[in-house]
């Protein structure tokens, strides 16, 4: 045993006052997936695609929806001979099998109760086609991702969905998801060029084929048949065939989309219009081919106040006869929720509940057509009774990206912003409908209504230009009654909805397990037996997915709600949304934050003790706590600002003794001899390399640290790895305070390990400082000094306050009471004095805090250099690798802007994220970094750039490290290009 083994039972919930919910996972799934089910798969598919511990069954049980099924086993498909092995062992066994993604789904879609398929992990990648006339886009890619890749062939995909950062092109092609602007002309159904998928039967269907009717018959003639027999039905019938064409005439996903046999002439022609839209009941999409649109770049956007929302809602017609592209609704509850998100002024927090706004924008190929929609929207207002109740209103149109931004965020955090802000421990319910456009205004007074009625106070938003509203509902699951309330408004809404509006019970978030038992309430019984018909016809033994789309069970929408039982309240305001999964380091690797939050909120359900709550503590010790980068953009892409990362702290903190607390205070008191020690360390093991040679070296060091990581803890001693940097120069720069227009505070980690090439970086921002008619000046006692970061992202509270404290002390010294400003060389360390020393100040030291100005050095280069300096040299090409602590501090562009001074074409990879190194973790955990870069390296090696160019020392390091290249600071490609 290690000799400072963490204690796994400090990550224990306290027992007092817990009671067992209801929906708890049960004690005989303690043990994981049961055999013979275990034993089979991994004989199948081999034990690393095969997921069977209870903590992954758990993790992989909810999505954003407000039902909760634990799956029996989660593979983790590669490959279509995957997903096609495991069709044809559910065939053979009689099992069910549902295809999960991102897992952003509202209705339960992403949740089997059998085996559940991963098939967002290997499943991404763009390939532009025709000039970006067309993508063939994998099915585990984003929607955002996509559009990035798109956006420099000035394209993008017509699906526009406000889960856009995290929902994956499967999910959207398989739910027919629209968004903001996609209506019912811009959706997957109207621009999916072709797909290929699996059938249920194993059978692979390529669309764009011009064989593929003749392969499918011969492969598959009963169904063919049985597609054919049901297209000839429908057109026989009249009445049918203008119904079928009449629903979708608004916005509709509700059921399947039957006027694929009215638009397809074929089997495969029918196949491809049913497969959008199906929710993973009929096959696996492994490949789909958009037609892209134009994306026009001129913008013209306002946020306009109205008094209440049926007034808002009689203004959307006028918005869209003057050709606005989207007109999105927000009520006051969720214009009041949205404060929440960064960047919503926090004025809003005031407005009235009856309050609500129309987000108008207007999007336009070239400047005279902007021109053009801004003044009929002149013209629109001119004639509206707008209001402005609080300071930040102007209620007029913009063209500023930056505001326009504001607004955008605003309205897409509607589901988690206010979500995040009902009370803690009730289930969300978000339901999405659509009327006739024209009968909007009607529609809002009549939900109000309902919703009062029951005893709701929801917060209502939309599409409004498509008469497409979204709602939220939060209640209880673990109160019986309020279970029943919820199931009484549901039925008077699916009646108000059909019976007065004869609208679609879900526009466009699909059918799912919450509206399966409405559906024939909508389409009435002939058409809704002829989708069953269909389900029969395309997978005839019922093996994918069942009851999420058909279910004869009335009260199904009511099996499988989960409790949300409270936890810590950083992670109660969590519905689960998943998108901070995307952005997660440790997402390929072990948990992500959302399952972070999943896992401990079963810990809460279960019974004290119990088998399964024995089984989630043992493995979140590695799986959520050692292996969480502590990065915290899960908090930049969370609506409502949950910072998993700082939860993550905090549990390492809890399972720190005593002593270790004081040694680790100790080291930060000594940091001094800490610092030089470890420069001593890095020269022995370059002089053994040298000695020994690099190989021999590399192997015999790797094993000394890996027996000393078995011997103390792994998570406490770093494992040597071959591209680690040899030690900097004992000495920094000689600088004078006099005449010094900053203070420049060379970073630890700078201090410590040295730079490529033969300048330092400490030299090189001296000399081009210097050169910029800026001189900086580096305080003589900086040596013992650190921004106590190494103690924050270890959860030891005595050594981060003993370091916070001091360097702050020190900084306001420095820099005389905060005169002159601090320039810090690395932007982790940046991010550290400027933000993450605060919460661990004293009073006093406080105080001094708020007197100081920390810059980042790289903005320090762009706009005090930058304007002074002359570049003399530069090179082709320059990759950049923007840190996560500049994502923090918003410091990319200006990374950007340096980089763009040194080389002729600056790249940002679409797939760029946090490297994981987190200072040290990426020699803690190096499998944690090998994770999380896979993708950025693999688009970095695609080419041969002439700089690698990012801001932090141990982020270079993680990207040689997975690259192979040679990753440098900026600031010396600056000083290179502007040395005389």
């Amino acid at each position: 045993m290690p000799l400072l083994e963490p204690d796994p039972e400090a990550l224990r919930p306290a027992p007092d006052g817990r009671t067992p919910s209801p929906d708890r996972v049960p004690s005989e799934r303690a043990g994981g997936t049961p055999e013979p089910l275990r034993g089979d798969l991994v004989a199948l598919l081999g034990a690393d695609k095969v997921l069977t511990h209870v903590s992954d069954l758990v993790r992989y049980a909810s999505d954003a929806s407000p039902y909760r099924f634990v799956p029996r086993v989660v593979v983790v498909a590669e490959d279509i001979d995957d997903v096609s092995t495991v069709l044809s062992y559910a065939h053979g066994k009689g099992r069910e099998v549902v295809f999960r993604a991102a897992g952003t789904s509202l209705n339960g879609q992403a949740q089997g109760e059998d085996i559940l398929v991963d098939v967002r992990r290997h499943w991404s990648g763009v390939e532009v086609l025709d000039g970006g006339e067309r993508a063939r886009i994998g099915p585990g890619t984003t929607v955002a991702r996509a559009n990035a890749t798109l956006a420099r062939h000035g394209r993008v995909l017509g699906p526009d969905p406000a889960s856009a950062i995290a929902c994956t092109i499967g999910g959207v092609v398989a739910n027919n998801a629209s968004g903001m602007t996609a209506g019912t002309t811009r959706n997957a159904y109207r621009t999916v060029a072709s797909l290929t998928f699996v059938l249920p039967s194993g059978t692979v269907v390529d669309t764009a084929d011009p064989d593929a009717d003749t392969l499918l018959a011969h492969a598959e003639p009963a169904l063919c048949a049985g597609l054919l027999d049901i297209k000839r039905e429908i057109e026989a019938d009249p009445a049918l065939t203008a119904r079928i064409r009449a629903k979708y005439e608004i916005k509709n996903t509700n059921g399947y989309r039957l006027d694929a046999f009215l638009d397809g002439t074929t089997p495969v022609q029918i196949l491809r219009g049913l497969m959008v839209g199906s929710e993973g009941t009929f096959g696996f999409m492994s490949e789909v081919v958009f037609d892209t649109l134009p994306l026009d770049r001129c913008v013209s956007s306002a946020l306009l106040f109205f008094p209440t929302l049926p007034a808002a809602a009689a203004a959307v017609p006028l918005f869209n006869d003057a050709g606005a592209r989207a007109v999105e609704l927000m009520d006051g509850n969720t214009l009041r929720a949205s404060v929440r998100v960064p960047g919503v002024p926090a004025d809003w927090a005031g407005l009235a509940k009856d309050t609500a706004a129309l987000l108008v924008e207007f999007r336009a190929p070239d400047e005279a057509a902007r021109e053009a929609y801004e003044a009929a929207a002149a013209e629109v207002t001119a004639g509206l009774e707008l209001v402005a109740p609080v300071a930040s209103i102007t209620n007029a149109f913009t063209r500023d990206t930056g505001v326009i931004g504001g607004y955008w965020t605003a309205r897409k955090a509607f589901v988690t912003a206010v979500g995040g802000s009902r009370p803690a421990g009730t289930t969300l319910i978000t339901e999405d409908f659509a009327v006739p456009p024209a009968r909007l205004a009607e529609a809002c007074e009549a939900l109000l209504a309902l919703q009062t009625r029951h005893g709701f106070d929801a917060a209502v938003a939309g599409h409004a230009a498509h008469g497409n509203l979204h709602f939220l509902l939060t209640f209880d699951a673990a109160e019986p009654a309020d279970v029943e309330r919820y199931a009484a408004f549901m039925d008077d809404f699916c009646r108000l909805t059909v019976e007065r509006f004869d609208g679609s019970l879900k526009a466009e978030h699909a059918t799912g397990r919450n509206i399966a038992p409405f559906l024939e309430l909508e389409w009435g019984p002939k058409a809704t037996e002829l989708m069953w018909r269909t389900k029969q016809v395309i997978d005839p033994d019922g093996v994918l997915a069942p009851r999420v789309v058909l279910d004869r069970d009335p009260t199904a929408h009511l099996r499988g709600l989960k409790t949300i039982p409270k936890v810590e309240p950083i992670a109660d305001p969590c519905i689960e949304c998943g998108f901070c999964e995307p952005t997660c380091p440790s997402g390929d690797l072990t948990t992500t934050p959302r399952q972070r939050i999943v896992l401990r909120r079963e810990m809460m359900r279960q019974a004290p003790g119990s088998g399964v709550e024995d089984g989630l503590v043992a493995a979140y010790g590695y799986a959520a706590v050692d292996t969480c980068a502590g990065d915290s953009t899960c908090k930049l892409a969370c609506p409502v600002g949950i910072d998993t990362g700082a939860l993550m702290k905090s549990f390492r903190h809890a399972r720190h003794s005593p002593r270790e607390e004081r040694v680790a205070a100790l080291t930060a008191r000594r940091f001094k001899e800490v610092e030089a020690s470890a420069r001593l360390a890095l020269g022995a093991a370059a002089t053994l390399r040298a000695v020994a040679g690099a190989r021999t070296g590399d192997r015999l060091l790797t094993a000394v640290t890996r027996a000393a990581r078995k011997a103390v803890r792994p998570d406490l001693v770093p494992e040597w790895l071959p591209r680690l940097p040899g030690a900097a120069a004992r000495r920094l720069p000689r600088t004078t305070r006099v005449g010094a227009a900053a203070v420049y505070y060379p970073a630890c980690v700078n201090r410590i390990f040295a730079g490529p090439g033969d300048v330092p970086l400490p030299q090189a921002v001296v000399a081009v400082s210097a050169r910029a008619g800026r001189p900086v000046w580096i305080p003589d006692d900086v040596a013992g000094t650190c921004c106590a970061t190494i103690w924050h992202s270890k959860g030891y509270e005595a050594g981060n306050r003993v370091m916070a404290n001091r360097v702050v002390e020190a900084a306001w010294g420095w820099t005389a009471g905060g005169a002159l400003p601090l320039v810090v060389d690395a932007s982790s360390c940046a991010l550290g004095i400027a933000h993450e020393v605060v919460p661990y100040l004293t009073a006093d030291n406080r105080a001094l805090h708020e007197e100081l100005t920390v810059v980042d050095s790289v903005v320090w280069a762009a706009e005090e250099l930058l304007p002074r300096l002359t570049v003399r040299r530069t090179v082709g090409s320059a990759v950049l690798h923007p840190t996560c602590s500049m994502r923090h501090l918003g410091d990319e562009p200006q990374l950007r802007a340096v980089a763009a001074a040194c080389a002729d074409e600056v790249v940002v990879p679409d797939d760029a994220g946090c490297c994981a190194f987190a200072g040290d973790r990426g020699m803690l955990h190096p499998e944690l970094s090998e994770a999380a870069t896979r993708a950025e390296a693999a688009e970095v090696v695609t080419r041969t750039y002439d700089a690698y160019l990012s801001a932090n020392r141990m982020c270079e390091v993680g990207m040689e490290q997975a690259t192979g290249r040679e990753y440098r600071s900026a600031l010396l490609a600056l000083e290179q290009a502007t040395r005389p």
